[in-house]
């Protein structure tokens, strides 16, 4: 049985019954002991499940872990809100005035950056600002490159509603421009078949 396909099976088992152990999971799929804890070791560090309780037992032995799927397994209607919520805001303004509120958000959203030192050398700024990226899930890194330096994002946070919504790319450039107080211009995006990043140059004049 293929790797992939036993850790669908297991969440299929925890979206069915709530909470297990590894045990009772593994009796439920007829999977060894050792083998659905080396699963669940995976899925936990990735995120796809949760430790959601631990029963210890009366005598002696390891107390027995119950595992959930996350939430992010479990997922959300952030998506669907948020597009909603776009579309009412956006529809009632101007262009000029959507650009402005689009700003306006990126600076809002910069605010979790904090301070970011102009004193330091360009690299290290770039690192601080990927490791910040990071946190909001942008799976980012930075290489140098020919025209200066790249921003590559591996993942869009508004996958969800980025098709009805591309303007939310712009919140991406403004967000790059204010954290890095340099001119920033976006020269891909992610497509399936085109390309796996997001890719923003910045520039060091």
């Amino acid at each position: 049985m293929p790797m992939i396909t036993v850790r669908q099976h297991v969440l299929n088992y925890l979206k069915k019954q709530h909470s297990a152990s590894a045990a009772q999971i593994g009796r439920g799929l007829n999977l060894s002991a050792a083998t659905v804890r080396h699963h669940l070791s995976i899925m936990l560090a990735d995120g796809r499940i949760a430790l959601i309780g631990v029963k210890r037992r009366g005598g002696r032995g390891r107390p027995v872990k119950y595992y959930g799927l996350s939430e992010k397994s479990l997922g959300d209607n952030f998506g669907l809100l948020s597009d909603a919520l776009l579309e009412e805001l956006l529809k009632k303004l101007s262009p000029a005035k959507r650009d402005k509120t689009i700003d306006a958000i990126a600076r809002k959203l910069v605010i979790r950056f904090g301070e970011n030192n102009l004193n330091v050398p360009m690299a290290k700024r770039l690192t601080t600002i990927v490791e910040k990226l990071n946190e909001l899930h942008y799976q980012a890194h930075w290489e140098a490159g020919a025209q200066g330096p790249r921003l590559l994002f591996a993942h869009c946070p508004y996958a969800a509603i980025i098709t009805n919504h591309p303007e939310l790319c712009r919140i991406d450039l403004a967000m790059i421009s204010v954290a890095m107080k340099n001119f920033v211009r976006q020269t891909s995006k992610v497509e399936s078949g085109v390309t796996p990043f997001c890719i923003f140059v910045v520039d060091q004049t």
